[in-house]
């Protein structure tokens, strides 16, 4: 795991936005996970293939956590540090 601090271009706000354990978590409580973080496309779609898959995808999901963190903030203009 990996620990992400993203930084706001236009007022300097730094946050830190996973932990080591970000892709426990996401394993642990699924689309939970996505929508308390405000990534509310994947919690849909996290649960939407976890029922599609018969849970299966609830096992594969967590492989991508911080690959999706990282694209959804410089997707809404934050810069990692």
């Amino acid at each position: 795991g990996t620990v992400m601090k993203f930084k706001y271009p236009i007022n300097d706000y730094e946050e830190t936005v996973s932990s080591g354990f970000s892709w426990l978590w996401c394993f642990l409580f699924g689309p939970i996970y996505w929508a308390v973080k405000g990534i509310w496309r994947h919690a849909v779609v996290h649960l939407a293939l976890a029922i599609i898959t018969a849970g299966i995808a609830h096992f594969v999901y967590p492989f991508f956590t911080y690959k999706i963190i990282r694209k959804h903030y410089n997707k809404i203009g934050w810069t990692e540090i």
